[in-house]
């Protein structure tokens, strides 16, 4: 039998499970989103990590007392991975993954934050526009959506696409989403050409 094919987006991970975990675990929820912290929901909020690798920010977001964290990952090794490390603390796993996210909407509920932490540029312009939709329609009436965005050079064997914020702001925007945060950011590993910008859209109360 032969394996099947990654979900688009997520070529490369499979194989860089083992590395890519210890580069993840060794960041904080506080090193990685720094001041945007700021304007995360208190807790206790209902939180979904979409693009969750090992669960590092689902699981401290758990940690803080969030009364419902759901972690998605589409990368097998990675989602077992996290399973296991963060097995006591409450989070449900979902193989799951964008633009589509069925297994996600059929659980039929809105979160007060949902992340996508260096996930949106493994979208080509197409699966982004697809995409928007769904996370708003995700978000709950006052609930936020942290998002970043990572420019500069495409690791080989991985799937990116260059990505700026004004697309990302105007996507967000047409579905009525209000962007409360946009702010560029260095690369936390330092690595050449590399850098971030960090967006936080809130949806509207009703």
């Amino acid at each position: 039998m032969t394996n099947p094919k990654p979900l688009s987006g997520t070529e490369g991970y499979a194989q860089e499970a083992e590395a890519l975990t210890q580069r993840y675990e060794r960041l904080t929820l506080e090193q990685v989103h720094g001041d945007a912290l700021a304007l995360f929901p208190k807790p206790p909020a209902s939180v979904l990590d979409i693009g969750a690798g090992t669960g590092r920010d689902a699981a401290a977001l758990a940690a803080r007392g969030h009364k419902v964290v759901v972690a998605v990952e589409p990368t097998k090794e990675l989602r077992e991975h996290g399973q296991k490390v963060h097995a006591a603390h409450k989070i449900k796993w979902l193989d799951d993954g964008l633009p589509e996210l069925d297994k996600v909407l059929d659980l039929d509920r809105r979160y007060d934050l949902v992340l996508l932490t260096a996930v949106w540029m493994h979208l080509d312009k197409d699966q982004r526009a697809a995409a928007m939709p769904s996370v708003a329609s995700l978000t709950a009436p006052g609930g936020r959506i942290v998002l970043s965005l990572r420019h500069g050079p495409v690791p080989e064997g991985r799937r990116m696409f260059p990505v700026t914020p004004a697309e990302t702001v105007a996507l967000a925007e047409g579905q009525g989403l209000i962007t409360l945060y946009n702010k560029p950011r260095a690369d936390m590993q330092g690595r050449d050409g590399v850098s971030w910008t960090w967006l936080i859209f809130e949806r509207p109360n009703a």
